[in-house]
Protein backbone atom coordinates (compact mmCIF):
# COMPACT_ATOMS: atom_id res chain seq x y z
CA UNK A 1 0.00 0.00 0.00
CA UNK A 2 1.36 3.40 -0.70
CA UNK A 3 2.17 5.97 2.10
CA UNK A 4 -0.41 8.35 2.54
CA UNK A 5 0.67 10.13 5.65
CA UNK A 6 -1.74 10.74 8.56
CA UNK A 7 -4.80 9.72 6.36
CA UNK A 8 -7.33 7.65 7.96
CA UNK A 9 -9.23 6.63 5.09
CA UNK A 10 -8.85 5.96 1.50
CA UNK A 11 -11.17 6.54 -1.34
CA UNK A 12 -11.22 4.28 -4.56
CA UNK A 13 -12.82 4.89 -7.48
CA UNK A 14 -12.75 3.70 -11.20
CA UNK A 15 -13.26 6.24 -14.22
CA UNK A 16 -14.55 5.89 -17.30
CA UNK A 17 -14.39 8.03 -20.33
CA UNK A 18 -15.29 7.91 -23.89
CA UNK A 19 -12.35 9.52 -25.36
CA UNK A 20 -8.54 9.53 -24.55
CA UNK A 21 -8.09 11.79 -21.69
CA UNK A 22 -4.78 12.20 -19.55
CA UNK A 23 -3.94 12.45 -15.82
CA UNK A 24 -3.71 16.57 -15.52
CA UNK A 25 -7.92 16.11 -17.13
CA UNK A 26 -8.93 13.99 -14.55
CA UNK A 27 -7.62 16.24 -11.75
CA UNK A 28 -8.56 19.50 -13.07
CA UNK A 29 -12.20 17.48 -13.29
CA UNK A 30 -12.16 16.76 -9.88
CA UNK A 31 -11.39 20.01 -8.42
CA UNK A 32 -13.68 22.00 -10.62
CA UNK A 33 -16.68 20.03 -10.78
CA UNK A 34 -16.72 19.57 -7.01
CA UNK A 35 -15.75 23.95 -6.23
CA UNK A 36 -18.89 24.53 -4.21
CA UNK A 37 -20.92 21.71 -4.66
CA UNK A 38 -21.03 20.77 -1.00
CA UNK A 39 -19.91 24.04 0.54
CA UNK A 40 -17.62 26.46 1.37
CA UNK A 41 -15.81 23.97 4.15
CA UNK A 42 -15.99 21.22 2.08
CA UNK A 43 -13.80 22.69 -0.86
CA UNK A 44 -11.20 19.97 -2.24
CA UNK A 45 -8.53 22.82 -2.23
CA UNK A 46 -9.20 24.45 0.94
CA UNK A 47 -9.13 20.46 2.37
CA UNK A 48 -6.06 19.92 0.76
CA UNK A 49 -4.36 23.30 2.31
CA UNK A 50 -5.46 22.54 5.62
CA UNK A 51 -4.15 19.13 5.43
CA UNK A 52 -7.55 17.38 5.35
CA UNK A 53 -7.35 15.89 2.10
CA UNK A 54 -4.05 14.41 0.59
CA UNK A 55 -2.44 14.76 -3.44
CA UNK A 56 -4.72 13.03 -5.36
CA UNK A 57 -3.25 9.65 -7.26
CA UNK A 58 -4.64 8.73 -11.04
CA UNK A 59 -3.40 5.82 -12.73
CA UNK A 60 -5.45 6.00 -15.99
CA UNK A 61 -4.57 4.19 -19.45
CA UNK A 62 -6.04 4.25 -23.42
CA UNK A 63 -7.08 1.79 -25.71
CA UNK A 64 -9.31 2.03 -28.76
CA UNK A 65 -9.92 5.49 -28.09
CA UNK A 66 -11.61 4.84 -24.65
CA UNK A 67 -9.86 5.26 -20.96
CA UNK A 68 -9.83 3.59 -18.28
CA UNK A 69 -8.12 4.14 -14.98
CA UNK A 70 -8.35 4.25 -11.07
CA UNK A 71 -8.00 7.78 -8.67
CA UNK A 72 -7.30 7.18 -4.77
CA UNK A 73 -8.01 10.06 -2.50
CA UNK A 74 -6.25 9.73 1.07
CA UNK A 75 -8.62 11.94 3.58
CA UNK A 76 -8.14 13.13 7.15
CA UNK A 77 -11.87 13.40 7.61
CA UNK A 78 -14.07 11.86 9.41
CA UNK A 79 -16.46 8.68 8.46
CA UNK A 80 -19.31 11.41 7.48
CA UNK A 81 -17.33 14.03 5.69
CA UNK A 82 -15.38 11.41 4.01
CA UNK A 83 -18.79 9.88 2.70
CA UNK A 84 -20.03 12.93 0.92
CA UNK A 85 -16.51 13.70 -0.93
CA UNK A 86 -16.99 10.20 -2.29
CA UNK A 87 -19.99 10.61 -2.94
CA UNK A 88 -19.54 14.27 -4.80
CA UNK A 89 -16.82 12.53 -7.13
CA UNK A 90 -19.72 10.59 -8.55
CA UNK A 91 -21.15 13.87 -10.08
CA UNK A 92 -18.30 14.12 -12.43
CA UNK A 93 -19.91 13.45 -16.38
CA UNK A 94 -17.26 14.91 -18.27
CA UNK A 95 -13.10 14.97 -18.00
CA UNK A 96 -11.55 17.44 -20.67
CA UNK A 97 -13.85 17.17 -23.78
CA UNK A 98 -14.97 13.56 -23.18
CA UNK A 99 -18.29 12.25 -21.65
CA UNK A 100 -16.95 10.22 -18.47
CA UNK A 101 -18.23 8.23 -15.47
CA UNK A 102 -16.64 8.13 -11.85
CA UNK A 103 -17.76 5.22 -9.28
CA UNK A 104 -16.61 4.67 -6.01
CA UNK A 105 -15.90 1.41 -5.48
CA UNK A 106 -14.75 1.41 -1.97
CA UNK A 107 -13.58 3.65 1.21
CA UNK A 108 -10.42 1.69 2.95
CA UNK A 109 -9.93 2.02 6.71
CA UNK A 110 -6.26 2.55 6.50
CA UNK A 111 -6.07 2.64 10.57
CA UNK A 112 -7.80 -0.76 10.27
CA UNK A 113 -5.14 -2.24 7.61
CA UNK A 114 -2.04 -0.76 9.81
CA UNK A 115 -3.92 -2.58 12.59
CA UNK A 116 -3.70 -5.71 10.69
CA UNK A 117 0.00 -5.33 10.32
CA UNK A 118 0.65 -4.58 13.51
CA UNK A 119 -0.84 -7.98 14.97
CA UNK A 120 1.03 -9.91 11.48
CA UNK A 121 4.15 -8.69 12.78
CA UNK A 122 3.87 -8.85 16.49
CA UNK A 123 3.54 -12.54 16.06
CA UNK A 124 6.84 -12.89 13.88
CA UNK A 125 8.31 -10.78 16.47
CA UNK A 126 7.33 -12.92 18.94
CA UNK A 127 7.93 -16.39 17.47
CA UNK A 128 11.37 -15.36 15.86
CA UNK A 129 12.97 -13.22 18.26
CA UNK A 130 11.86 -14.03 21.63
CA UNK A 131 13.41 -17.29 21.41
CA UNK A 132 15.21 -18.50 24.75
CA UNK A 133 18.90 -17.70 24.55
CA UNK A 134 19.79 -18.66 27.65
CA UNK A 135 23.51 -19.66 27.42
CA UNK A 136 26.26 -20.30 30.23
CA UNK A 137 29.34 -18.76 29.90
CA UNK A 138 30.82 -22.01 28.39
CA UNK A 139 28.81 -22.53 25.87
CA UNK A 140 29.06 -19.16 24.53
CA UNK A 141 32.57 -19.53 24.01
CA UNK A 142 32.16 -23.58 22.37
CA UNK A 143 29.48 -21.45 20.24
CA UNK A 144 32.07 -18.87 18.98
CA UNK A 145 34.37 -21.56 18.47
CA UNK A 146 32.47 -23.73 16.61
CA UNK A 147 32.26 -20.94 13.58
CA UNK A 148 36.05 -20.96 13.60
CA UNK A 149 35.80 -24.77 14.17
CA UNK A 150 33.20 -25.33 10.83
CA UNK A 151 35.45 -22.91 8.59
CA UNK A 152 38.41 -24.98 9.70
CA UNK A 153 37.42 -28.44 9.23
CA UNK A 154 38.97 -29.97 6.06
CA UNK A 155 38.78 -33.15 3.80
CA UNK A 156 42.23 -35.01 3.57
CA UNK A 157 42.49 -38.03 1.33
CA UNK A 158 38.02 -37.58 1.22
CA UNK A 159 38.11 -37.66 4.90
CA UNK A 160 36.88 -35.43 7.36
CA UNK A 161 39.86 -33.90 9.23
CA UNK A 162 41.68 -30.98 10.76
CA UNK A 163 44.07 -28.80 8.89
CA UNK A 164 46.85 -29.94 10.02
CA UNK A 165 46.60 -33.94 9.63
CA UNK A 166 48.66 -33.18 6.37
CA UNK A 167 51.76 -31.47 7.52
CA UNK A 168 51.49 -33.50 11.36
CA UNK A 169 53.95 -36.29 12.34
CA UNK A 170 51.34 -37.28 14.51
CA UNK A 171 47.25 -37.41 13.96
CA UNK A 172 44.43 -38.86 15.96
CA UNK A 173 42.25 -41.15 14.74
CA UNK A 174 38.34 -40.79 15.87
CA UNK A 175 34.85 -41.58 14.11
CA UNK A 176 33.31 -39.47 12.81
CA UNK A 177 33.09 -35.33 11.84
CA UNK A 178 31.56 -34.38 15.11
CA UNK A 179 33.91 -36.00 17.04
CA UNK A 180 36.72 -33.49 14.90
CA UNK A 181 34.36 -30.51 14.91
CA UNK A 182 34.90 -30.64 19.59
CA UNK A 183 38.37 -31.74 18.92
CA UNK A 184 38.69 -28.45 16.44
CA UNK A 185 36.56 -26.77 19.75
CA UNK A 186 40.05 -26.69 22.14
CA UNK A 187 42.55 -26.35 19.52
CA UNK A 188 43.17 -29.68 18.52
CA UNK A 189 43.82 -29.71 14.81
CA UNK A 190 44.97 -32.77 13.63
CA UNK A 191 42.54 -35.75 14.04
CA UNK A 192 40.87 -37.68 10.91
CA UNK A 193 37.42 -38.93 10.79
CA UNK A 194 37.03 -42.78 9.60
CA UNK A 195 32.87 -42.13 9.48
CA UNK A 196 31.78 -45.61 10.86
CA UNK A 197 32.84 -49.23 11.58
CA UNK A 198 33.64 -49.71 7.64
CA UNK A 199 36.93 -48.57 7.74
CA UNK A 200 38.37 -46.91 4.38
CA UNK A 201 41.16 -48.09 2.48
CA UNK A 202 42.96 -44.83 2.50
CA UNK A 203 42.97 -44.86 6.56
CA UNK A 204 46.26 -47.91 5.94
CA UNK A 205 48.38 -45.37 3.83
CA UNK A 206 47.71 -42.24 6.11
CA UNK A 207 48.80 -44.47 9.32
CA UNK A 208 51.77 -45.55 7.32
CA UNK A 209 54.46 -42.96 8.36
CA UNK A 210 52.92 -41.08 11.21
CA UNK A 211 52.70 -41.99 15.00
CA UNK A 212 49.18 -42.27 15.25
CA UNK A 213 46.98 -42.78 18.45
CA UNK A 214 43.29 -44.06 17.99
CA UNK A 215 40.76 -42.33 20.11
CA UNK A 216 37.53 -43.89 20.08
CA UNK A 217 34.26 -43.79 21.95
CA UNK A 218 33.56 -45.67 25.56
CA UNK A 219 31.17 -47.77 23.66
CA UNK A 220 30.59 -51.29 21.37
CA UNK A 221 31.12 -49.57 18.60
CA UNK A 222 34.42 -48.09 19.08
CA UNK A 223 35.27 -51.52 20.50
CA UNK A 224 34.54 -52.71 16.61
CA UNK A 225 36.28 -50.03 15.32
CA UNK A 226 39.67 -50.99 17.59
CA UNK A 227 39.77 -54.64 16.84
CA UNK A 228 39.46 -53.66 12.73
CA UNK A 229 42.13 -51.00 13.10
CA UNK A 230 44.39 -53.41 15.10
CA UNK A 231 44.21 -55.57 12.42
CA UNK A 232 44.32 -53.53 9.00
CA UNK A 233 46.31 -50.17 9.92
CA UNK A 234 49.65 -49.49 12.15
CA UNK A 235 48.67 -47.74 15.23
CA UNK A 236 50.83 -46.77 18.03
CA UNK A 237 48.21 -45.66 20.96
CA UNK A 238 44.66 -46.20 21.66
CA UNK A 239 42.51 -43.67 23.86
CA UNK A 240 39.35 -44.09 24.77
CA UNK A 241 36.42 -42.14 26.19
CA UNK A 242 34.66 -42.65 29.21
CA UNK A 243 32.39 -45.79 29.27
CA UNK A 244 29.29 -44.66 27.76
CA UNK A 245 30.22 -41.60 26.23
CA UNK A 246 31.12 -40.13 22.75
CA UNK A 247 33.79 -38.21 22.01
CA UNK A 248 31.68 -35.49 20.36
CA UNK A 249 30.32 -35.37 24.23
CA UNK A 250 33.60 -35.04 25.99
CA UNK A 251 34.16 -31.09 27.38
CA UNK A 252 37.81 -29.75 27.32
CA UNK A 253 39.08 -31.65 30.29
CA UNK A 254 37.83 -34.75 30.03
CA UNK A 255 39.35 -34.94 26.47
CA UNK A 256 42.71 -34.06 28.23
CA UNK A 257 42.01 -36.53 30.67
CA UNK A 258 41.12 -39.31 27.49
CA UNK A 259 44.48 -38.46 25.70
CA UNK A 260 46.92 -38.06 28.51
CA UNK A 261 45.35 -41.93 29.64
CA UNK A 262 46.63 -43.25 26.32
CA UNK A 263 47.80 -46.84 25.95
CA UNK A 264 50.49 -48.21 23.97
CA UNK A 265 49.10 -50.92 21.15
CA UNK A 266 51.17 -53.85 22.64
CA UNK A 267 49.73 -53.24 25.94
CA UNK A 268 46.23 -53.43 24.29
CA UNK A 269 46.61 -56.55 22.64
CA UNK A 270 47.85 -57.76 26.08
CA UNK A 271 44.43 -56.96 27.67
CA UNK A 272 42.74 -58.28 24.62
CA UNK A 273 44.14 -61.86 24.97
CA UNK A 274 44.34 -61.80 28.86
CA UNK A 275 40.38 -61.37 28.24
CA UNK A 276 39.76 -63.57 26.13
CA UNK A 277 41.53 -66.20 28.73
CA UNK A 278 39.05 -65.29 31.48
CA UNK A 279 36.17 -65.88 29.90
CA UNK A 280 37.30 -69.33 29.48
CA UNK A 281 37.96 -71.01 32.85
CA UNK A 282 40.32 -74.49 33.07
CA UNK A 283 38.18 -75.38 36.49
CA UNK A 284 34.57 -75.80 34.74
CA UNK A 285 36.03 -78.34 32.13
CA UNK A 286 37.67 -80.23 35.08
CA UNK A 287 34.44 -81.10 36.93
CA UNK A 288 32.30 -82.49 34.08
CA UNK A 289 33.24 -84.51 31.10
CA UNK A 290 33.43 -83.21 27.46
CA UNK A 291 29.92 -83.85 25.47
CA UNK A 292 30.13 -85.71 22.72
CA UNK A 293 29.22 -83.15 20.00
CA UNK A 294 31.40 -80.22 21.38
CA UNK A 295 34.97 -79.46 20.70
CA UNK A 296 37.69 -79.04 23.67
CA UNK A 297 37.99 -75.31 24.09
CA UNK A 298 39.84 -75.40 27.62
CA UNK A 299 42.92 -77.49 27.36
CA UNK A 300 45.97 -75.41 25.67
CA UNK A 301 48.54 -77.65 26.97
CA UNK A 302 47.61 -80.84 25.49
CA UNK A 303 49.38 -81.40 21.74
CA UNK A 304 47.67 -80.09 19.38
CA UNK A 305 49.40 -79.87 16.34
CA UNK A 306 49.59 -83.50 16.92
CA UNK A 307 45.80 -83.82 17.22
CA UNK A 308 45.30 -82.27 14.27
CA UNK A 309 47.24 -84.30 12.31
CA UNK A 310 45.33 -87.13 13.36
CA UNK A 311 42.34 -85.53 12.76
CA UNK A 312 43.29 -84.65 9.54
CA UNK A 313 44.68 -88.37 8.45
CA UNK A 314 41.26 -89.64 9.65
CA UNK A 315 38.66 -87.35 7.92
CA UNK A 316 41.66 -87.75 4.62
CA UNK A 317 41.11 -91.89 4.61
CA UNK A 318 37.43 -91.27 4.97
CA UNK A 319 36.57 -89.35 1.76
CA UNK A 320 39.27 -91.46 -0.25
CA UNK A 321 37.38 -94.91 1.18
CA UNK A 322 33.31 -93.22 0.63
CA UNK A 323 34.60 -92.32 -3.07
CA UNK A 324 35.71 -95.97 -4.09
CA UNK A 325 32.91 -97.84 -1.84
CA UNK A 326 29.65 -98.82 -2.43
CA UNK A 327 26.56 -97.36 -0.15
CA UNK A 328 26.56 -101.02 1.87
CA UNK A 329 30.55 -100.36 2.88
CA UNK A 330 30.12 -96.71 3.40
CA UNK A 331 28.68 -97.29 7.12
CA UNK A 332 31.61 -99.44 8.06
CA UNK A 333 34.11 -96.90 7.31
CA UNK A 334 32.82 -94.25 8.79
CA UNK A 335 32.17 -96.34 11.69
CA UNK A 336 36.20 -97.19 11.97
CA UNK A 337 36.45 -93.64 11.47
CA UNK A 338 34.28 -92.67 14.23
CA UNK A 339 36.11 -94.49 16.09
CA UNK A 340 39.58 -93.47 15.63
CA UNK A 341 37.95 -89.93 16.01
CA UNK A 342 37.35 -90.92 19.39
CA UNK A 343 40.32 -92.12 20.38
CA UNK A 344 42.11 -89.20 19.63
CA UNK A 345 39.85 -87.22 21.61
CA UNK A 346 40.57 -89.30 24.31
CA UNK A 347 44.01 -88.57 24.05
CA UNK A 348 43.15 -84.85 24.70
CA UNK A 349 41.35 -85.81 28.08
CA UNK A 350 44.18 -88.05 28.95
CA UNK A 351 44.52 -85.59 31.89
CA UNK A 352 41.20 -86.81 33.56
CA UNK A 353 40.82 -89.31 36.70
CA UNK A 354 40.37 -92.69 35.70
CA UNK A 355 36.95 -92.56 36.56
CA UNK A 356 35.61 -90.17 34.37
CA UNK A 357 37.83 -91.90 31.51
CA UNK A 358 35.78 -95.24 31.89
CA UNK A 359 32.44 -93.55 32.28
CA UNK A 360 33.06 -91.64 29.07
CA UNK A 361 34.50 -94.48 27.31
CA UNK A 362 31.40 -96.61 28.12
CA UNK A 363 29.07 -93.41 27.10
CA UNK A 364 31.00 -93.57 24.09
CA UNK A 365 30.76 -97.40 22.89
CA UNK A 366 26.95 -97.13 23.89
CA UNK A 367 26.10 -94.20 21.50
CA UNK A 368 28.20 -96.37 18.73
CA UNK A 369 26.36 -99.38 19.20
CA UNK A 370 22.82 -97.37 19.21
CA UNK A 371 24.62 -95.80 16.13
CA UNK A 372 25.04 -99.04 14.42
CA UNK A 373 21.72 -100.08 14.95
CA UNK A 374 19.82 -97.53 14.06
CA UNK A 375 21.13 -94.79 12.17
CA UNK A 376 21.22 -95.35 7.78
CA UNK A 377 24.57 -94.74 5.33
CA UNK A 378 23.16 -91.31 4.46
CA UNK A 379 22.51 -90.18 7.94
CA UNK A 380 25.73 -90.91 9.30
CA UNK A 381 27.38 -88.68 6.15
CA UNK A 382 24.84 -85.50 6.94
CA UNK A 383 26.04 -85.68 10.33
CA UNK A 384 29.10 -87.09 11.39
CA UNK A 385 31.64 -85.55 8.56
CA UNK A 386 30.28 -81.71 8.90
CA UNK A 387 30.87 -82.25 12.43
CA UNK A 388 34.45 -83.33 12.26
CA UNK A 389 34.88 -80.11 10.01
CA UNK A 390 33.61 -77.70 12.23
CA UNK A 391 36.02 -79.37 14.79
CA UNK A 392 38.91 -78.98 12.49
CA UNK A 393 37.20 -75.69 11.90
CA UNK A 394 37.17 -75.01 16.02
CA UNK A 395 40.22 -75.95 16.55
CA UNK A 396 42.36 -74.11 14.13
CA UNK A 397 40.94 -71.09 15.09
CA UNK A 398 41.79 -71.37 18.39
CA UNK A 399 45.39 -71.76 17.77
CA UNK A 400 45.22 -68.46 16.04
CA UNK A 401 43.00 -66.68 18.70
CA UNK A 402 44.68 -63.87 20.36
CA UNK A 403 47.77 -63.99 18.03
CA UNK A 404 46.23 -62.02 15.01
CA UNK A 405 47.18 -64.17 12.57
CA UNK A 406 45.21 -66.07 9.65
CA UNK A 407 45.46 -69.91 8.29
CA UNK A 408 44.18 -70.59 4.65
CA UNK A 409 43.52 -73.99 3.75
CA UNK A 410 43.11 -75.69 0.29
CA UNK A 411 40.42 -78.11 -0.71
CA UNK A 412 41.29 -80.97 2.05
CA UNK A 413 41.74 -78.63 4.55
CA UNK A 414 45.29 -78.34 4.55
CA UNK A 415 46.88 -75.35 5.61
CA UNK A 416 48.84 -73.51 2.88
CA UNK A 417 50.37 -70.64 4.89
CA UNK A 418 49.93 -68.73 7.65
CA UNK A 419 50.25 -64.47 7.73
CA UNK A 420 49.17 -61.82 9.61
CA UNK A 421 45.70 -60.77 9.77
CA UNK A 422 46.83 -57.02 8.53
CA UNK A 423 48.11 -59.00 5.08
CA UNK A 424 45.21 -60.90 4.83
CA UNK A 425 43.20 -58.85 2.22
CA UNK A 426 46.36 -58.62 0.69
CA UNK A 427 47.15 -62.15 0.34
CA UNK A 428 43.95 -63.74 -0.79
CA UNK A 429 43.61 -61.50 -3.73
CA UNK A 430 47.34 -62.35 -4.40
CA UNK A 431 46.87 -66.44 -4.47
CA UNK A 432 47.02 -68.62 -7.31
CA UNK A 433 42.99 -70.18 -6.65
CA UNK A 434 44.07 -72.99 -4.38
CA UNK A 435 42.93 -71.27 -1.04
CA UNK A 436 39.74 -72.74 0.04
CA UNK A 437 39.14 -72.00 3.77
CA UNK A 438 40.38 -69.00 5.81
CA UNK A 439 40.58 -69.06 9.44
CA UNK A 440 41.50 -66.00 11.14
CA UNK A 441 41.63 -64.14 14.57
CA UNK A 442 39.60 -60.99 13.77
CA UNK A 443 36.43 -59.61 12.80
CA UNK A 444 34.28 -60.72 9.68
CA UNK A 445 33.74 -57.96 7.59
CA UNK A 446 31.81 -56.81 3.99
CA UNK A 447 34.79 -56.25 2.74
CA UNK A 448 36.56 -60.06 3.51
CA UNK A 449 33.65 -61.66 2.49
CA UNK A 450 33.77 -59.59 -1.08
CA UNK A 451 37.36 -60.65 -1.82
CA UNK A 452 36.83 -64.06 -0.88
CA UNK A 453 33.48 -63.95 -3.28
CA UNK A 454 36.11 -62.90 -6.32
CA UNK A 455 39.41 -65.36 -5.19
CA UNK A 456 36.17 -68.31 -5.07
CA UNK A 457 37.48 -68.72 -1.31
CA UNK A 458 34.45 -71.14 -0.38
CA UNK A 459 34.58 -70.69 3.57
CA UNK A 460 35.56 -67.60 5.72
CA UNK A 461 36.02 -68.38 10.02
CA UNK A 462 36.34 -65.31 12.56
CA UNK A 463 35.94 -64.60 15.49
CA UNK A 464 32.61 -62.31 15.35
CA UNK A 465 30.47 -60.69 12.47
CA UNK A 466 31.61 -57.42 12.07
CA UNK A 467 29.15 -54.94 9.97
CA UNK A 468 28.34 -56.75 6.99
CA UNK A 469 25.29 -55.90 4.55
CA UNK A 470 25.00 -58.60 2.34
CA UNK A 471 26.71 -62.03 2.68
CA UNK A 472 27.51 -63.44 -0.97
CA UNK A 473 25.69 -66.72 -1.73
CA UNK A 474 28.76 -68.52 -2.43
CA UNK A 475 30.70 -67.76 0.86
CA UNK A 476 30.18 -69.29 4.41
CA UNK A 477 30.50 -66.92 7.07
CA UNK A 478 31.79 -68.37 10.18
CA UNK A 479 32.39 -67.16 13.57
CA UNK A 480 33.43 -68.48 17.08
CA UNK A 481 30.08 -68.66 18.33
CA UNK A 482 28.46 -70.17 15.70
CA UNK A 483 31.58 -73.70 15.94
Amino acid sequence: MQNFGEAKYLIHAQIKANGVVEKPDVVGAIFGQTEGLIGDSSDLRELQKGGKVGRIKVDISSNDGRSNGEVLIPSSLNKIETAILAASLETIERIGPCKANIRVTDVEDVRETKRDRIVDRAKEILSNMFEETEMEDEEIAKTVKRSFGETGITTYKGLNSGPNVRSSDAILIVEGRSDVLNLLDFGIKNSIAIEGTDMPDQIEDICRNKTVTAFLDGDRGGDLILKELLQRAKIDYVARAPDGKQVEELDHSEVLEALRKKKPVSQIKKEIRLSKKSKTPKDSAKEKPPEQDEPELDEPELDEPELNEIEEKQKTEVQRKLSKQNNGKRSKILQKAKKGLQKAKKSKNKLKTKASQKEQEKKQEDVDYEDNAEQTTETIETEQEPQTIRELYDETLQSVEGTLKAKMLDGNSQVISEVAVRDLAKSIKEGNGSVKTVIFDGVITQRLLDICSDRKVKRLVGVKMGNVSKKPSDVMALTKQEL
